[in-house]
Order: C-alpha cells, then sequence, then structure tokens
C-alpha cells in the first residue's frame, strides 16, 4: 500500500499535471498542459477511422522554423493513399445504409459541437503544437495561435448551428404545378488547405462540409501536418463515422493532383497561390469529369488612408493589416496607399511603431512575431526584399535583413519600404511577409483606379472619419472584402474570399454552404 506520504505526492503531481503551467519557463514558454509536453505526436495518415502508415511507407520530415530542428516524420501519402481516402469517403457518403447520411441535420449538429468541445479541450495542446510546426507566437496580447484555436473552435459551433437548418424554397410557376427546390450535400470533398493558419484554414473547409452532409478528404500541407492529425483524433473521438473525415500529408504534385483528379470526388476546395489553383482549373478540364470548385487565392490588397483618418488608428490598422501572421496572410494590406497630404507624418509615425515590433521565440509571450515556415518561404521573402531595394529602388526606412540576435530560425525583420510606385515589383507581386510598401496618392478618383488596376481582388480598407466617404470609395472597389476603420476582422458568420485572381466561391458564413450543396428542383403537377 502506498504510505500517506506517497499519496500525497501523488496528488500533487496529479495536480500539477492537470493545471497549466507558467507560460514562460527560462527562454522558453510552454502553452499547454504539463502532462501534454510528452505527448508523442500523430504522424500517420487517417483514412476510413484509423491511423495507418503510408501505402509505400515513405514518410517526410516536419521542422521547426525557429530552431531549425526536424520535430518529427510524417507519413506521406500517395496516389494510392488517395485511392484508399476516396474510397472510404464515397463509401459513407453513397452506402445505401450510410450512417453519416441516417444522421440527418440534428445529427450532424451534434457531432460537429461535439467536434468543437473536443477542440477546446485540447486547445493548450493545439496551440503549442501550431506555434511549434507553423513558427507563429503561442501566446500573446494581440495574435497567436490561441486566436486561431479559439477561432476554430467558433467556426464548428457556428456551422453546427447551421446543419438542421439548410433549406430549399418553394416557388410560384406558371399553370398547375407544384415546385420547390432543396439543398442537397454535394459529394465527396477533396479539400486542399495551406501552410499559414493550419488549423483555421481546416476549419472553413470541413465545418461547413460537414454540416452540409459531405464526407471529406483533406490534404494538408507537407509544412504543417501536424495539426491536421491531432484533428483526425478528435474528430473520431467526437463519433464522426469511418470514412467521413479523412486526412493525408503529402505534396501537392502527388498526393494534391491525384485528388483533384480523382473522379470519384464530387468537388474541390483549396485554399493557396493563384497559381496553384489555376492549376487545378485546368487539371479538373483534363479529368475524367468535371466537378465542382471554391478557391481562395492570393491577394495584392490596398489598404486607402485618407488625408482627414485618424493616424494613430491607421498607424495601428496598417500594423495589423500587413504584419499580421508575419505577413504570411492572403489578404494582407500589402499596397499602402497614403494620401499625399498626410504621407510624410505618417510614414514616420509607421516606422515609430514597427521599430517596436519584438521578434522573438514564438513561446515568448512579447514576441509578436516568429520566424517565416521554412527556408523557402524564408528565402523568397529576402528575395523581394532585395529586389526592393536593388532593383526598384524603394526607401527602405526599417529592416530589410535578418535580426542579428538569431543565428537560428527563419526569421525577418519587420521591413518598411516608402516612396514604392505602382510599376515596382514589390508593388504589383505577393510577397507572403513581413514587408510594408506604402505608396502615395492624391486624390481619391486616383486611389481608385489604383487599388483596382491589381490582377487580384481579395481584400481592401479604407481609413477616414467620413463614412460618406468610406462608403463610396468601398463601392467602387473590386475586392471580396472591404474593411472600413479596421482590417482583418475576422467571424464565422461573414464571408470570405475574391474577386479576379483571387479565387472563385466564398468562404465563412451562409454563403460557405452553398459551396457544398447542389439545388435540386422538384416540379409535380398540383391538381
Amino acid at each position: 500500500e502506498e504510505s500517506s506520504e506517497e499519496k500525497e505526492s501523488s496528488e500533487e503531481e496529479e495536480s500539477s499535471e492537470e493545471k497549466e503551467v507558467e507560460y514562460w519557463e527560462g527562454v522558453r514558454v510552454v502553452a499547454m498542459v504539463a502532462k501534454d509536453l510528452d505527448r508523442a505526436h500523430e504522424t500517420r495518415l487517417f483514412i476510413d477511422g484509423a491511423f495507418v502508415a503510408s501505402a509505400k511507407g515513405k514518410t517526410f520530415e516536419t521542422v521547426n522554423p525557429a530552431t531549425e530542428e526536424v520535430i518529427t516524420a510524417v507519413q506521406e501519402a500517395g496516389a494510392e493513399d488517395v485511392d484508399k481516402a476516396v474510397a472510404a469517403a464515397h463509401r459513407a457518403f453513397y452506402a445505401p445504409d450510410s450512417p453519416w447520411r441516417a444522421l440527418g441535420g440534428t445529427g450532424r449538429r451534434d457531432v460537429l459541437l461535439r467536434i468543437a468541445d473536443g477542440i477546446e479541450k485540447d486547445k493548450a495542446y493545439l496551440e503549442a503544437l501550431e506555434a511549434t510546426d507553423n513558427g507563429k507566437p503561442a501566446y500573446n496580447a494581440g495574435y497567436s495561435t490561441q486566436v486561431d484555436v479559439a477561432l476554430t473552435v467558433k467556426h464548428f459551433r457556428y456551422f453546427a448551428g447551421w446543419a438542421d437548418k439548410i433549406s430549399g424554397q418553394t416557388i410560384p410557376v406558371e399553370g398547375d404545378f407544384f415546385c420547390y427546390t432543396k439543398r442537397e450535400a454535394v459529394g465527396v470533398v477533396g479539400a486542399i488547405i495551406p501552410w499559414n493558419f493550419p488549423l483555421l484554414m481546416l476549419a472553413w473547409k470541413m465545418a461547413p462540409a460537414l454540416a452540409a452532409g459531405c464526407t471529406v478528404v483533406l490534404k494538408s500541407s507537407e509544412k504543417t501536418p501536424l495539426t491536421a492529425l491531432a484533428f483526425a483524433k478528435i474528430a473520431k473521438e467526437a463519433g464522426v463515422p469511418p470514412g467521413v473525415v479523412n486526412i493525408l500529408s503529402g505534396f501537392g504534385p502527388s498526393a494534391g493532383e491525384a485528388l483533384v483528379r480523382h473522379a470519384d470526388v464530387d468537388k474541390i476546395a483549396f485554399t493557396g497561390s493563384s497559381f496553384v489553383g489555376k492549376r487545378i482549373m485546368k487539371s479538373i478540364g483534363e479529368s475524367s469529369r468535371l466537378k465542382k470548385v471554391s478557391l481562395e487565392l492570393g491577394g495584392k490588397s490596398g489598404l486607402i488612408v485618407c488625408k482627414d483618418a485618424d493616424l494613430d488608428l491607421a498607424v495601428d490598422v496598417a500594423e495589423v493589416g500587413l504584419f499580421l501572421n508575419h505577413g504570411q496572410c492572403c489578404c494582407a494590406s500589402s499596397r499602402l496607399f497614403v494620401q499625399e497630404d498626410i504621407y510624410d507624418e505618417f510614414t514616420q509615425k509607421a516606422v515609430r511603431k514597427i521599430k517596436k515590433r519584438k521578434l522573438g521565440d514564438p513561446f515568448d509571450p512579447e514576441s509578436v512575431q516568429g520566424p517565416q515556415v521554412d527556408k523557402l518561404q524564408y528565402d523568397r521573402v529576402m528575395n523581394y526584399i532585395d529586389i526592393g531595394k536593388e532593383k526598384d529602388k524603394a526607401t527602405l526606412l526599417h529592416g530589410g535583413g535578418r535580426p542579428k540576435m538569431f543565428d537560428k530560425g527563419y526569421y525577418v525583420e519587420s521591413t518598411v519600404f516608402a516612396d514604392v510606385t505602382d510599376d515596382m515589383v514589390i508593388a504589383k507581386e505577393e510577397i507572403f511577409g513581413p514587408v510594408m510598401s506604402i505608396l502615395k496618392f492624391k486624390s481619391e478618383e486616383e486611389v481608385i483606379a489604383r487599388a483596382n488596376s491589381s490582377q487580384f481582388g481579395l481584400a481592401a480598407g479604407v481609413m477616414t472619419k467620413d463614412m460618406q466617404t468610406a462608403l463610396r470609395i468601398s463601392d467602387q472597389l473590386r475586392a471580396g472584402t472591404v474593411w472600413l476603420n479596421t482590417y482583418n476582422t475576422f467571424d464565422a458568420a461573414s464571408p470570405f474570399g475574391g474577386f479576379k485572381d483571387s479565387g472563385i466561391g466564398r468562404e465563412k458564413g451562409e454563403d460557405a454552404l452553398h459551396e457544398y450543396t447542389e439545388v435540386k428542383c422538384v416540379v409535380t403537377p398540383s391538381k
């Protein structure tokens, strides 16, 4: 038998495991409960309700961008694994005795709520895992993985509310006929998500797809595969039937291409670059059948600061607009248009604020910017900075290099360029990094034309104290989202998507359900 001292010691250990440890621990901050510190990360594929090795046994390494050290090796999905996952998803949707189809809207609602509860219960682990695999801050007063995980929970709960409310219409038609429509699940969804918001982008696709009654084969990014696999465990524990959710870790040319071209996939949902989005459209056109498609793609969004704007607020909004998530955001306000009357004052205030940004370890609670996601992205951003300095001849006001305090990790200084013009490379191409480009404009008509001149149309912003001006400009901007006196304000209920090369379709809100359903029209004689 245990002695009283041993029991007391055991109870203290258990208590310390259950409570969250302090965020700061030496030079590392641990943003998870103590018992999670040594948890083995799931590395296998999730197919038909089970974790399995890849068909060929191939693996790839995922790297911590803050240390450049290997976190773990993950099973790599290939075409055979895609076939197995799609077959499982197809059975789960189309089988006459499908448990998933039998659940109905209320059953799907309950599953989504249990998924949300599971994510919330495991939030400390997910926050730390995402920070380790992606490099974004785990905790700070502004943006961190805590924000991402909280938004993920809200997303599943929001779409749980829609699961039993998807309906059609009764339509008056000529003659003695009764006409009505139904919204039905599109079927098997092939979802391909990026690395910049791994868990949140999973939720943006998985939640509406499951609410609509679809089954899903999701390929995560090879740069950040770990939280998607952790989600698979949560989904299984929430009672998702086998085959309804399948998670594959792998690369675009192999697993992604096989998923896009697969004959038994009814819909493709993709978030990523415009270049890859166009390739997906081409691949679908060349495959054996057409399929429904939604694409959330790149951007070169313009934030317009009018001369009457609250300058302090405008600087704060511009910082969030560009530097959120280290600039690795498709809707980043990477073209900052400032009216000439206030250009110098705004630029000075912006540089002073940016100089105060702390780059650091993702687990340092004072850090607002960690490393870029990997060496490839680091090199890409540094190349654009070099172009801005050497080819474009823009004026470098701050940053422009690697922080001297780091000898490891893919860190890039928060960088500010002024005197940027529309013809410069850094003003035209998506950098996807912490590089602010400040452009000057004279009139409202001029800036609207310049903001709309981009091939992209994902987002835009307007800063002004005059709401009539704000509304007048927003009406003329060709962008899917326009923020007025704010930026990067997201809610599960608000739709998100782009014009032009920024994509097709919408994520979030009721509009997202239309991407995962088909309209069926039924007509019958009424007499």
